[in-house]
Protein backbone atom coordinates (compact mmCIF):
# COMPACT_ATOMS: atom_id res chain seq x y z
CA UNK A 1 0.00 0.00 0.00
CA UNK A 2 1.69 3.59 -1.14
CA UNK A 3 2.27 5.96 1.78
CA UNK A 4 0.34 9.03 2.20
CA UNK A 5 2.18 11.86 1.11
CA UNK A 6 2.80 14.40 3.78
CA UNK A 7 -0.43 17.10 4.63
CA UNK A 8 2.10 19.82 3.94
CA UNK A 9 3.12 18.36 0.31
CA UNK A 10 -1.37 17.73 -0.85
CA UNK A 11 -1.55 21.48 0.57
CA UNK A 12 1.59 22.78 -1.27
CA UNK A 13 0.50 21.03 -4.70
CA UNK A 14 -3.33 22.53 -4.73
CA UNK A 15 -2.24 25.84 -3.79
CA UNK A 16 -1.37 27.95 -7.02
CA UNK A 17 2.18 28.78 -7.66
CA UNK A 18 4.19 32.16 -7.25
CA UNK A 19 7.75 32.77 -8.05
CA UNK A 20 9.83 35.09 -6.05
CA UNK A 21 13.35 35.48 -6.73
CA UNK A 22 14.34 37.74 -3.30
CA UNK A 23 12.21 38.08 -0.39
CA UNK A 24 10.66 41.47 -0.58
CA UNK A 25 11.02 44.01 2.29
CA UNK A 26 7.07 43.06 3.10
CA UNK A 27 8.41 39.59 4.04
CA UNK A 28 10.64 40.69 6.67
CA UNK A 29 7.58 42.65 8.22
CA UNK A 30 5.19 40.17 7.86
CA UNK A 31 6.12 36.59 7.91
CA UNK A 32 5.40 35.39 4.16
CA UNK A 33 4.18 31.92 5.82
CA UNK A 34 1.53 33.86 7.71
CA UNK A 35 -0.31 34.98 4.72
CA UNK A 36 0.60 34.51 1.33
CA UNK A 37 1.89 30.47 2.15
CA UNK A 38 -1.51 29.85 3.37
CA UNK A 39 -2.80 30.74 -0.03
CA UNK A 40 0.02 30.23 -2.58
CA UNK A 41 2.53 27.76 -2.86
CA UNK A 42 5.67 30.80 -3.33
CA UNK A 43 9.25 28.65 -4.99
CA UNK A 44 11.87 30.84 -3.47
CA UNK A 45 14.85 31.01 -5.91
CA UNK A 46 16.89 32.69 -2.78
CA UNK A 47 16.58 29.33 -0.65
CA UNK A 48 17.82 26.90 -3.78
CA UNK A 49 20.96 25.71 -4.40
CA UNK A 50 20.62 25.92 -7.97
CA UNK A 51 21.71 28.68 -9.92
CA UNK A 52 19.04 30.92 -10.94
CA UNK A 53 18.28 30.33 -14.27
CA UNK A 54 19.11 26.26 -13.49
CA UNK A 55 16.21 26.87 -10.96
CA UNK A 56 13.69 29.62 -13.62
CA UNK A 57 14.47 26.30 -15.89
CA UNK A 58 13.05 23.53 -13.78
CA UNK A 59 9.80 25.92 -12.59
CA UNK A 60 9.38 27.55 -16.58
CA UNK A 61 6.58 25.70 -17.58
CA UNK A 62 4.56 25.59 -14.39
CA UNK A 63 4.90 29.27 -13.22
CA UNK A 64 2.24 31.78 -14.29
CA UNK A 65 2.92 34.44 -11.41
CA UNK A 66 5.77 36.21 -10.73
CA UNK A 67 6.04 38.49 -7.36
CA UNK A 68 9.14 40.32 -7.54
CA UNK A 69 10.58 43.88 -5.41
CA UNK A 70 12.13 47.04 -6.14
CA UNK A 71 15.07 45.36 -3.92
CA UNK A 72 15.99 43.51 -7.06
CA UNK A 73 16.91 41.62 -8.50
CA UNK A 74 15.81 43.57 -11.83
CA UNK A 75 13.49 41.58 -13.83
CA UNK A 76 14.91 41.78 -17.52
CA UNK A 77 14.35 40.48 -20.34
CA UNK A 78 16.31 37.47 -20.00
CA UNK A 79 14.82 36.21 -16.93
CA UNK A 80 11.50 37.00 -18.92
CA UNK A 81 12.69 34.98 -21.86
CA UNK A 82 13.25 31.69 -19.51
CA UNK A 83 10.00 31.83 -18.13
CA UNK A 84 7.50 31.24 -20.79
CA UNK A 85 4.26 30.41 -19.37
CA UNK A 86 4.23 33.62 -16.96
CA UNK A 87 1.55 35.40 -17.58
CA UNK A 88 1.62 37.98 -14.72
CA UNK A 89 4.62 40.17 -12.98
CA UNK A 90 3.55 41.33 -9.57
CA UNK A 91 5.82 44.08 -8.15
CA UNK A 92 5.00 45.26 -4.82
CA UNK A 93 6.60 48.53 -5.30
CA UNK A 94 4.85 51.83 -7.33
CA UNK A 95 7.61 52.11 -9.50
CA UNK A 96 8.51 49.84 -12.25
CA UNK A 97 12.17 50.99 -13.39
CA UNK A 98 13.17 47.11 -12.26
CA UNK A 99 10.88 45.58 -14.76
CA UNK A 100 11.33 45.06 -18.62
CA UNK A 101 8.28 46.64 -18.98
CA UNK A 102 8.88 46.53 -23.24
CA UNK A 103 9.94 42.63 -22.97
CA UNK A 104 6.19 42.31 -21.01
CA UNK A 105 4.28 44.49 -23.03
CA UNK A 106 5.91 41.69 -26.17
CA UNK A 107 5.08 38.80 -24.75
CA UNK A 108 1.40 39.77 -23.35
CA UNK A 109 2.45 39.74 -19.34
CA UNK A 110 0.15 41.33 -17.21
CA UNK A 111 2.11 43.80 -14.69
CA UNK A 112 0.20 44.82 -11.57
CA UNK A 113 2.20 47.04 -8.70
CA UNK A 114 0.93 48.58 -5.13
CA UNK A 115 -1.47 50.74 -6.51
CA UNK A 116 -2.55 53.70 -4.05
CA UNK A 117 -1.18 51.91 -1.04
CA UNK A 118 1.98 53.87 -0.52
CA UNK A 119 0.77 57.34 -1.23
CA UNK A 120 -0.42 58.84 1.16
CA UNK A 121 2.50 57.81 3.62
CA UNK A 122 4.93 58.99 0.87
CA UNK A 123 3.00 62.30 0.64
CA UNK A 124 3.07 62.89 4.46
CA UNK A 125 7.16 62.34 4.22
CA UNK A 126 7.31 64.72 1.16
CA UNK A 127 5.74 67.21 3.26
CA UNK A 128 7.53 66.84 6.62
CA UNK A 129 11.01 66.72 4.69
CA UNK A 130 9.88 70.09 3.39
CA UNK A 131 9.00 71.49 6.82
CA UNK A 132 12.20 70.26 8.30
CA UNK A 133 14.01 72.39 5.61
CA UNK A 134 12.22 74.96 6.08
CA UNK A 135 11.79 75.77 9.50
CA UNK A 136 15.49 74.01 10.52
CA UNK A 137 13.50 71.29 12.56
CA UNK A 138 16.67 68.49 12.01
CA UNK A 139 19.47 71.52 12.26
CA UNK A 140 18.09 73.31 14.99
CA UNK A 141 17.64 69.77 17.04
CA UNK A 142 21.64 69.65 16.42
CA UNK A 143 22.04 72.66 17.72
CA UNK A 144 20.19 72.59 20.91
CA UNK A 145 21.59 69.01 21.90
CA UNK A 146 25.17 69.78 20.96
CA UNK A 147 24.98 72.48 23.61
CA UNK A 148 25.16 75.68 21.50
CA UNK A 149 22.09 77.73 22.63
CA UNK A 150 23.48 78.89 25.63
CA UNK A 151 26.98 79.47 23.83
CA UNK A 152 26.15 80.94 20.22
CA UNK A 153 22.68 82.31 21.47
CA UNK A 154 18.74 81.91 19.36
CA UNK A 155 19.24 79.78 15.90
CA UNK A 156 18.57 81.49 12.36
CA UNK A 157 15.50 81.91 11.18
CA UNK A 158 13.62 79.14 9.22
CA UNK A 159 10.41 80.09 6.60
CA UNK A 160 7.01 79.74 6.16
CA UNK A 161 5.34 77.00 4.53
CA UNK A 162 2.40 79.03 4.04
CA UNK A 163 2.10 81.17 0.30
CA UNK A 164 5.30 79.02 -1.07
CA UNK A 165 4.48 78.40 -5.10
CA UNK A 166 5.02 74.15 -5.00
CA UNK A 167 6.08 72.58 -8.47
CA UNK A 168 5.60 69.26 -8.32
CA UNK A 169 7.47 66.81 -11.03
CA UNK A 170 5.11 64.20 -11.71
CA UNK A 171 1.04 64.61 -10.78
CA UNK A 172 0.52 61.09 -10.67
CA UNK A 173 -0.90 59.19 -7.07
CA UNK A 174 1.69 60.21 -4.91
CA UNK A 175 1.93 64.21 -6.40
CA UNK A 176 -1.92 64.36 -6.18
CA UNK A 177 -1.91 63.49 -2.41
CA UNK A 178 1.25 65.75 -2.09
CA UNK A 179 -0.54 68.73 -3.89
CA UNK A 180 -3.80 67.94 -1.66
CA UNK A 181 -1.97 68.75 1.57
CA UNK A 182 0.17 71.66 0.80
CA UNK A 183 -2.75 73.39 -0.64
CA UNK A 184 -4.09 72.95 2.37
CA UNK A 185 -0.95 75.28 4.34
CA UNK A 186 -1.92 77.93 1.83
CA UNK A 187 1.03 76.62 -0.93
CA UNK A 188 0.34 77.63 -4.82
CA UNK A 189 0.51 74.28 -6.69
CA UNK A 190 2.34 74.42 -10.28
CA UNK A 191 2.89 71.11 -12.22
CA UNK A 192 4.78 69.48 -14.68
CA UNK A 193 4.01 65.55 -15.93
CA UNK A 194 3.74 63.80 -18.99
CA UNK A 195 0.20 64.62 -19.91
CA UNK A 196 -1.72 67.40 -18.77
CA UNK A 197 -4.06 66.05 -15.87
CA UNK A 198 -8.08 67.29 -17.11
CA UNK A 199 -8.87 66.76 -13.26
CA UNK A 200 -6.63 69.96 -12.09
CA UNK A 201 -6.97 73.35 -12.24
CA UNK A 202 -2.87 73.62 -11.39
CA UNK A 203 -1.22 75.72 -13.89
CA UNK A 204 0.87 73.00 -16.46
CA UNK A 205 4.62 73.42 -17.31
CA UNK A 206 5.87 71.10 -20.05
CA UNK A 207 9.07 73.13 -19.36
CA UNK A 208 10.88 71.52 -16.10
CA UNK A 209 12.91 74.39 -16.25
CA UNK A 210 10.22 77.27 -16.70
CA UNK A 211 8.74 74.91 -13.46
CA UNK A 212 11.80 75.81 -11.71
CA UNK A 213 11.79 79.37 -12.48
CA UNK A 214 8.04 80.05 -11.15
CA UNK A 215 8.56 77.46 -7.85
CA UNK A 216 9.64 78.43 -4.90
CA UNK A 217 9.99 74.15 -4.21
CA UNK A 218 10.12 71.57 -6.58
CA UNK A 219 8.96 67.97 -4.86
CA UNK A 220 10.12 65.29 -7.32
CA UNK A 221 6.94 62.72 -7.02
CA UNK A 222 7.67 60.99 -10.71
CA UNK A 223 9.05 57.86 -11.41
CA UNK A 224 12.59 56.54 -12.95
CA UNK A 225 12.85 55.70 -16.52
CA UNK A 226 15.20 56.14 -19.22
CA UNK A 227 13.47 59.72 -20.14
CA UNK A 228 13.27 61.09 -15.99
CA UNK A 229 17.05 59.88 -15.45
CA UNK A 230 18.94 62.98 -14.85
CA UNK A 231 16.40 65.54 -15.96
CA UNK A 232 16.82 67.44 -12.90
CA UNK A 233 20.17 68.64 -13.88
CA UNK A 234 22.20 71.81 -13.68
CA UNK A 235 19.91 73.99 -15.81
CA UNK A 236 16.69 73.10 -13.95
CA UNK A 237 18.43 73.84 -10.47
CA UNK A 238 19.86 76.44 -11.21
CA UNK A 239 16.56 77.79 -12.69
CA UNK A 240 15.04 77.22 -9.24
CA UNK A 241 17.71 79.70 -7.51
CA UNK A 242 19.21 80.18 -4.16
CA UNK A 243 16.40 80.33 -2.33
CA UNK A 244 14.99 77.43 -3.81
CA UNK A 245 14.30 74.10 -2.24
CA UNK A 246 14.36 70.59 -3.74
CA UNK A 247 12.49 67.15 -2.02
CA UNK A 248 13.07 64.10 -3.56
CA UNK A 249 10.69 61.17 -2.54
CA UNK A 250 10.83 59.28 -6.10
CA UNK A 251 13.68 57.65 -6.85
CA UNK A 252 17.60 59.11 -6.49
CA UNK A 253 18.65 59.14 -10.19
CA UNK A 254 15.87 61.64 -11.26
CA UNK A 255 18.21 64.38 -10.06
CA UNK A 256 21.82 64.35 -11.05
CA UNK A 257 22.84 63.88 -7.68
CA UNK A 258 26.42 65.49 -8.70
CA UNK A 259 24.98 68.89 -9.75
CA UNK A 260 22.70 68.78 -6.79
CA UNK A 261 25.99 68.52 -4.53
CA UNK A 262 27.90 71.09 -6.25
CA UNK A 263 24.79 73.45 -5.99
CA UNK A 264 24.27 72.71 -2.13
CA UNK A 265 27.75 73.40 -1.30
CA UNK A 266 28.12 76.30 -3.50
CA UNK A 267 25.03 78.22 -2.21
CA UNK A 268 23.31 78.21 -5.38
CA UNK A 269 19.99 76.47 -4.06
CA UNK A 270 18.62 76.98 -0.72
CA UNK A 271 18.27 73.23 0.55
CA UNK A 272 17.13 69.76 0.08
CA UNK A 273 15.40 66.94 2.13
CA UNK A 274 16.15 63.63 0.23
CA UNK A 275 14.61 59.95 1.02
CA UNK A 276 16.28 58.37 -2.19
CA UNK A 277 19.56 58.79 -3.20
CA UNK A 278 21.50 57.34 -6.70
CA UNK A 279 23.46 54.55 -5.26
CA UNK A 280 21.66 53.94 -2.35
CA UNK A 281 22.96 53.32 0.32
CA UNK A 282 26.03 55.57 -0.81
CA UNK A 283 25.11 59.17 -0.13
CA UNK A 284 27.88 62.33 -0.83
CA UNK A 285 29.45 62.94 2.38
CA UNK A 286 29.02 66.48 1.47
CA UNK A 287 25.27 66.30 2.41
CA UNK A 288 26.47 65.54 6.06
CA UNK A 289 28.20 68.58 6.62
CA UNK A 290 25.24 71.05 5.26
CA UNK A 291 21.93 71.82 8.13
CA UNK A 292 19.99 72.97 4.96
CA UNK A 293 19.81 69.42 3.57
CA UNK A 294 17.89 66.95 5.54
CA UNK A 295 18.13 63.18 4.70
CA UNK A 296 16.37 60.12 5.23
CA UNK A 297 17.21 56.51 3.95
CA UNK A 298 14.16 55.53 1.10
CA UNK A 299 11.73 54.91 4.14
CA UNK A 300 9.00 57.09 2.70
CA UNK A 301 6.54 54.06 2.27
CA UNK A 302 7.74 51.92 5.94
CA UNK A 303 4.87 51.82 8.43
CA UNK A 304 2.65 48.93 9.27
CA UNK A 305 -0.20 50.79 7.56
CA UNK A 306 1.34 50.82 4.63
CA UNK A 307 2.46 47.22 4.86
CA UNK A 308 -0.79 45.66 5.91
CA UNK A 309 -2.26 47.69 2.97
CA UNK A 310 0.23 46.56 0.28
CA UNK A 311 0.10 42.49 1.69
CA UNK A 312 -3.50 42.86 0.88
CA UNK A 313 -3.51 44.46 -2.30
CA UNK A 314 -0.74 41.75 -3.01
CA UNK A 315 -2.83 38.77 -1.93
CA UNK A 316 -5.84 40.35 -3.58
CA UNK A 317 -4.38 40.34 -7.36
CA UNK A 318 -3.33 36.96 -6.91
CA UNK A 319 -6.28 35.77 -5.69
CA UNK A 320 -7.94 37.63 -8.76
CA UNK A 321 -5.38 36.62 -11.59
CA UNK A 322 -5.61 32.63 -10.34
CA UNK A 323 -10.00 33.20 -10.66
CA UNK A 324 -9.35 34.81 -13.82
CA UNK A 325 -11.12 37.89 -12.86
CA UNK A 326 -9.72 41.80 -13.10
CA UNK A 327 -6.84 42.44 -11.49
CA UNK A 328 -7.04 45.36 -8.36
CA UNK A 329 -4.17 47.09 -9.07
CA UNK A 330 -2.83 46.77 -13.25
CA UNK A 331 -0.33 48.60 -14.65
CA UNK A 332 -2.70 50.32 -17.82
CA UNK A 333 -0.49 51.53 -20.96
CA UNK A 334 0.02 54.83 -20.98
Amino acid sequence: MAATPPLAENQSQDRPQVLVLKPPPLFKIFSDSDAFSEKFHLLKAWESPLPLDQFLTTHARSVRAMLCSANGPRITGDIIRLLPSITLVLTTSAGLNHIDITECRRRGISIADAGDVYSEDVADMAVGLLIDVLRKVSASDRYVRQGLWPIKGEYPLGSKLGGKRIGIVGLGRIGFEVAKRLEAFGCSILYNSRKRKDFVSYPFYTSLCELAANSDILIICCGLTEQTQHMIDREVLLALGKEGVIINIGRGAIIDETELVQCLVQGEIGGAGLDVFENEPNVPREFFELDNVVLSPHRAIFTPESFQALSDILIGNLEAFFSDKPLLSPVMDE
